[in-house]
């Protein structure tokens, strides 16, 4: 049921939000073995849901600079504490309801 009412919240919400693919871009140009055009635009789906447009262009350009990543990660900065909770909480997101889609 859990599933079942976020596919829905998922589809109304992309279908509203044109032009917020930034991830779901940089997802398809990782040329990761794993990326298909449903896994990363289920990825970008769960962004639009969850992140800001500002913080999924600070994630979409983790996977060019994944230093940069571990750097926020790392940093004791609260702004950057907060971004990274978010984050994590988005990742947690993607890989529990994009699972299927890989």
């Amino acid at each position: 049921m859990k599933r079942l009412v976020f596919a829905t919240i998922v589809v109304a919400f992309s279908a509203s939000s044109v032009g917020a693919t930034q991830i779901e871009r940089a997802c398809m140009r990782a040329d990761r073995k794993a990326a298909s055009r449903a896994l990363c635009g289920c990825i970008q789906d769960v962004a639009d849901l969850t992140l800001s447009q500002s913080e999924q262009k600070l994630a979409a350009s983790f996977f060019n600079d994944p230093q940069k990543a571990q750097d926020l990660r790392q940093s004791s900065n609260p702004r950057n504490e907060r971004f990274w909770k978010r984050y994590k909480d988005f990742g947690a997101n993607a890989g529990q309801f994009c699972a299927s889609a890989s």
